[in-house]
């Protein structure tokens, strides 16, 4: 087989069911019996979700509905880049988690190296936020998608446009 094959490895997060699980958390946080009377509040801007609320502990609560909501909706929990809690005006606290969409350069380069650690017959370089991985035989493309599978490099990784 002369021709090349190749594929995508993206990290991408589906912005639509960010925004269905943050409006389900926001609901159940109004319905919830131990946030009555509470000031906590969930809001999505672009990419990122703002939590407020009077202590560390309701934030905590508050991401754990917003993680179940998160598992619900089938949006990986490796795309969140949690900051610290940090005090906010009014004696409240507020926790602002960022939504990590593509692939940045440093984990381009782990993919990449650990594509090379394979000694598999193909390349891999770094475009933008994804990384493409061409060779000659299919067989050896799937064996790095295995290989990636089975490694954590701390992001969701999906793999797309695969050509032959």
């Amino acid at each position: 087989m002369a021709s090349n094959c190749s594929f995508d490895v993206v990290s991408e997060v589906n912005m639509q069911e960010v925004d269905n699980a943050v409006n389900q958390a926001k609901k159940e946080l109004s319905q919830r019996y131990d946030f009555k009377g509470s000031k906590a509040e969930i809001s999505l801007d672009k990419d990122e979700i703002k939590i407020i609320a009077e202590d560390e502990f309701r934030i905590r609560s508050i991401i754990d509905i917003l993680q179940s909501k998160f598992v619900k909706r089938g949006v990986p929990l490796k795309s969140l880049d949690y900051g610290k809690i940090e005090p906010s005006a009014g004696g409240m606290e507020r926790q602002i988690i960022k939504i990590q969409r593509g692939i940045s350069k440093e984990k381009g380069k782990e993919v990449v190296a650990a594509i090379k650690a394979s000694k598999l017959k193909v390349q891999a370089q770094i475009m933008e936020d994804q990384v493409r991985v061409s060779g000659k035989s299919k067989d050896d493309l799937q064996a790095v998608i295995q290989m990636l599978r089975e490694k954590d490099f701390g992001i969701e990784l999906q793999f797309t446009n695969f050509r032959s």
